[in-house]
């Protein structure tokens, strides 16, 4: 049963500092045991690479008891431009405790949910820890994924692909929040692309996945304005991306997408969120799926 009142003497609640990294590495690869240390330490040195935003910590929570990490959740702090001014997410990810204080680990999470004014996102939940995220007020944002080929698309003969790059002169139709998602994310190793149709510009961010076991190279979308968007530029996109021996992209979604050929999976990649409001389906950037790899 999760304790969700005080914790006992001699262990607290606190922000993990950078000081704490060797702890927090190795109570993660408890927790993780397929995870080795590089891929926490690449993880953590990316957190301590990202903006700080407002008072909210660089790398998330720890539960401490005699000096020694038991317990950590890593936390994604981003600020996206709103119509009524700045909005926050919060990706919450990797959450691990100790078996020992494993009734406290709810502590963790409702330390970090106090914020009404945040949207929190969990979007790898454990199948142990769906019936605590239920409880914990979160609720699935996307019900499925759809994976599709893009280049049976319909493409309009005016759309052109381009790879994003800082001295391309078509960066200037996106917004600057834009521009800043597709050059950071190209550095972690996504292909951030734009498309030109009719004259407007359509910002897309691609992370390279495999699927159906590993076997087949694909994309996953983790960034797209709309899946309206997607839907209109997926044929020109997908016969960019054949150049590159790329046939699947996947996509988080509710349903089949109208335009685009492929197999909606419903309960696939369920994704969960608690806040004022949801992202939009299609993104998930600057989420751990990017920043820590797949």
């Amino acid at each position: 049963m999760a304790v969700l009142g005080a914790l006992p003497p001699g262990v607290r609640c606190r922000p993990i500092r950078e000081a704490d990294w060797e702890g927090v590495v190795d109570c993660l690869c408890r927790g993780f045991p397929q995870r080795d240390r590089s891929y926490w330490i690449r993880a953590l040195t990316r957190l301590s690479q990202r903006p700080a935003v407002a008072e909210f910590p660089q790398y998330g929570w720890a539960l401490e008891k005699a000096d020694r990490i038991v317990g950590v959740v890593l936390t994604l702090y981003t600020t996206y431009p709103g119509l009524q001014g700045d909005e926050v997410r919060c990706n919450l990810s990797s959450w691990s405790v100790d078996a020992e204080f494993r009734p406290y680990g709810a502590k963790l999470v409702t330390t970090i949910l106090k914020r009404r004014d945040v949207t929190y996102t969990n979007i790898s939940p454990a199948p142990a820890t769906l019936k605590a995220n239920w409880a914990l007020g979160f609720r699935p944002f996307t019900t499925g994924q759809f994976a599709f080929l893009p280049a049976f698309g319909s493409a309009q003969r005016s759309c052109r692909v381009l790879e994003a790059r800082p001295d391309l002169a078509e960066m200037a139709m996106l917004s600057e929040s834009e521009r800043y998602i597709l050059s950071e994310h190209s550095a972690l190793g996504c292909r951030s692309l734009i498309c030109i149709c009719d004259g407007a510009a359509f910002p897309f961010v691609l992370m390279p996945r495999r699927i159906l076991r590993g076997l087949i190279p694909s994309y996953q979308i983790v960034y797209c304005r709309s899946l309206a968007d997607l839907s209109r530029c997926a044929g020109a996109m997908g016969r960019f991306l054949l150049r590159s021996g790329i046939l699947f992209c996947v996509v988080d979604a509710k349903e089949p997408i109208a335009g685009l050929f492929g197999r909606y999976r419903a309960n696939s990649g369920l994704k969960y969120f608690r806040g004022p409001r949801p992202p939009s389906l299609g993104d998930l950037s600057f989420t751990e799926l990017v920043m820590f790899g797949p």
